[in-house]
């Protein structure tokens, strides 16, 4: 997986990162020479005493080891760029493809875990991405040149490097394989923290309503532990492999002193042969410490690039259509017919067979027991998510098969728990239609029954408002939310449970405002409180998933038990009458 997604975002960028090899190249190339010109020295200059000789190339030295900076500066400035320009690609593709999921999908990962994948798991391949740019195309060059120059200075000395090398290599291959399964879990206990801190912040005033701090706190705690208790074990591992490198590395130059000397004394290998080779052996050794710090990093980095990629390659169950309509001929007709929507892998439907009509001019009214599906059904409409069997219609073309952004100002749902965003309550209102005028904007807050503690903010319209509206009650949230709706003009409302927590005065203001407003338009209500449908043209009953009746409200209380048994949880006999 990580090879794939690097092969795929890195495509755009083969330029920089051929530059960045013949830099690396260039560098490694001078740091290797450096340790022949340092024994030419000592052989030819200091043992024979000659001054000219150890100037001529010690100057030679510090060009050679200008070149190697300015290669080395070179070589981590582009890779730096290419690595942060990988990370923004594959961010804004997480989010594009995150953007595009159905509700189906965004439940399925979860909002933490999304988070995560988004922002952590995509930091550890770029820091990977940045650390083989800058360390990793270095070390088997300077491996693989470092053993040929040490054969060239002593080559029965070069028997040593026999021994080193592989017991490194299997040294560190012993810990990186304990090393990758703990990453894996480390990345899902990030999620459980994330989602726990979630939970917490938002459900603030919950947790403070019902004293429940102290169970929070053991939770969040636990959670915390338990991504500490997996971190220490990945850090005791990451620990041992140094102390490991550097036993075999200080053994190693051990034997290369002992056995260097003794080829000194029988006349086999000069000084400088010997302090060349010490170098050479470092610069092996210092290569291999590079690609073990490499290693360290590949198993998290390819458990973060799995999640990447699972992300990637999940398809939205919603999907655009290849031709879509552009344009319709009616204007706000809504049918649903025969509509069954089932999540992946349930044993039974949310919904079951469900047609209604829904016309211009009109109120349809959707009511049932909590779990009835209708908030499901609601948003088929819009495609949050798609039917799994039957149609949904607008002015009679398949909402399938509709452009999005028609499909979009054409129908505007206001959500059960209305969602506003950061920014000014001008920014929210124009969400939906970025060229309102304030005037129109006054016009809907006045109509949503807002205008008046809009003009009461400090600032009125440009009055701050929080991430998700917690500066803000409920009932002015649900407010504005209808409000940004009204701005939008669509031709099909829906409106979600959206007045549930507005007091009985506001709310009978609100619908009156509103059928004025939409008059010419079609209007579909979810809602609990029958005071709030009850003057409806159509009304219909859901009881799990399924319709069992249709009519006005007097039709039913006369002939639909389930209709009026949730009519008289709430009202009395002549209340209802």
């Amino acid at each position: 997986m990580l090879i794939q997604l690097l092969r795929t975002h890195l495509g755009p960028y083969k330029k920089p990162i051929v530059l960045l090899v013949l830099l690396q190249l260039l560098q490694t190339c001078a740091t290797l020479y450096l340790p022949s010109l340092n024994a030419d020295i000592i052989d030819n200059g200091v043992v024979a005493g000659d001054t000219g000789y150890i100037l001529e190339f010690g100057g030679i030295m510090i060009a050679v080891s200008v070149v190697q900076v300015l290669c080395n500066i070179g070589a981590v400035y582009y890779g730096a760029r290419t690595a942060s320009a990988l990370g923004r690609d594959v961010r804004a593709a997480v989010f594009d493809r995150v953007q595009s999921f159905s509700a189906r999908e965004v439940g399925r990962f979860g909002a933490p875990s999304l988070i995560t994948r988004t922002t952590n798991d995509v930091q550890q391949v770029q820091m990977l991405v940045l650390m083989a740019f800058t360390l990793m195309v270095s070390a088997p060059i300077m491996c693989v040149g470092g053993i040929v120059m040490a054969l060239g200075q002593d080559v029965p000395l070069s028997a040593v490097l026999l021994a080193v090398v592989p017991v490194l290599g299997i040294s560190v291959s012993l810990i990186v394989r304990k090393m990758r399964p703990l990453f894996r879990t480390m990345q899902e206990r990030l999620d459980t923290v994330n989602r726990v801190l979630r939970e917490q912040i938002t459900g603030n005033r919950v947790i403070r309503a019902f004293v429940r701090d102290g169970y929070e706190e053991k939770r969040f705690r636990r959670a915390n532990t338990e991504l500490t208790d997996v971190s220490v074990g990945t850090g005791r591992l990451m620990a041992l492999m140094f102390p490991t490198v550097m036993t075999v590395v200080n053994l190693s130059s051990i034997a290369v002193v002992w056995f260097g000397a003794h080829r000194i004394e029988s006349g086999g290998m000069e000084i400088g042969a010997l302090t060349a080779f010490l170098a050479y052996l470092m610069q092996i050794v210092m290569a291999v410490m590079m690609a073990t710090f490499m290693f360290m990093m590949v198993p998290r980095a390819e458990v973060c690039a799995e999640r990447v990629q699972e992300v990637l390659e999940t398809d939205s169950s919603v999907v655009p259509p290849l031709a879509p309509v552009t344009e319709l001929r009616r204007h706000g007709h809504l049918e649903v017919r025969e509509a069954e929507f089932r999540y992946p892998g349930a044993e039974e439907p949310v919904l079951r067979a469900v047609s209604l009509v829904a016309r211009p001019g009109e109120t349809t009214a959707i009511i049932g027991s909590t779990g009835s599906g209708k908030s499901t059904l609601l948003g088929l409409v819009p495609r949050l998510f798609d039917v799994t069997d039957g149609e949904v219609l607008v002015d009679g073309e398949d909402v399938r098969t509709l452009d999005p952004v028609l499909l979009a100002k054409t129908v505007s749902l206001v959500p059960q728990k209305p969602y506003l965003f950061s920014g000014t309550v001008a920014t929210n209102l124009r969400y939906g239609n970025p060229d309102a005028s304030d005037e129109e904007l006054w016009h809907a807050l006045e109509v949503a029954q807002a205008e008046e503690f809009v003009r009461a903010l400090e600032h009125g319209l440009d009055a701050p408002i929080a991430q998700g509206g917690t500066n803000v009650s409920g009932g002015q949230r649900q407010r504005l939310a209808i409000a940004r709706t009204l701005v939008q003009r669509p031709e099909i409302y829906l409106f979600d449970d959206s007045f549930s927590a507005l007091d009985y005065a506001t709310d009978a203001a609100l619908r009156a405002a509103l059928a004025r407003e939409t008059a010419g338009a079609t209007v579909v209500i979810v809602a609990q409180r029958v005071s709030t449908i009850r003057d409806a043209d159509r009304i219909l009953v859901l009881d799990e998933g399924r319709v069992v009746g249709s009519g006005t409200h007097h039709e039913l209380m006369g002939g639909n038990e389930t209709y009026r048994e949730i009519v008289l949880s709430q009202l009395t006999e002549a209340e209802a009458a």
